[in-house]
């Protein structure tokens, strides 16, 4: 398998950032929120925060469990996400995924960073939900012995 490194998993990351967004733009537009809060008494969260999280996880899980095994971002670039051995991820994976993303943020983006150095370009959060982000075509990616010999 040929893992992908910190910065193609970055600009996916952008990719992927841009619809949600739009989206979280959408929500706040449509729910009559303003979309900078200056006034210091309001609530620090909002239902549209707490639908906007919704939508990301939604995101991320159906799209990494799906048959293409990446998000948009990820497909523009030829990613995908799968277990470690080479197989798609379950949505249950999927979610522990995207939830251990925030412990890799919340240590000062450690878990991230570990992209960069790790031996199959796994941060924290691949670590706990045991998945990798390979090059690759969804379905076409399997075990290879000598990788994890």
């Amino acid at each position: 398998m040929n893992f992908a490194g910190f910065w193609i998993r970055v600009l996916a990351y952008i990719i992927d950032i841009i619809p949600l967004l739009i989206i979280g733009f959408v929500l706040a537009l449509l729910s009559g929120e303003d979309l900078i809060n200056t006034d210091p008494s309001a609530p620090i969260y909002s239902f549209t925060d707490l639908i906007g999280l919704i939508v990301g996880i939604a995101y991320f899980v159906g799209f990494e469990s799906s048959a293409y095994q990446a998000t948009p971002g990820k497909m523009a670039l030829g990613l995908i996400v799968v277990d470690t051995d080479g197989r798609r991820i379950s949505p249950a994976r999927a979610f522990g995924r995207y939830f251990a993303k925030i412990l890799s943020g919340l240590i000062l983006l450690i878990g991230y960073i570990m992209v960069g150095f790790t031996e199959r370009k796994q941060g924290l959060h691949d670590m706990i939900a045991g998945t990798l982000v390979v090059y690759g075509k969804p379905g076409q990616v399997g075990y290879d012995p000598d990788v994890f010999d």
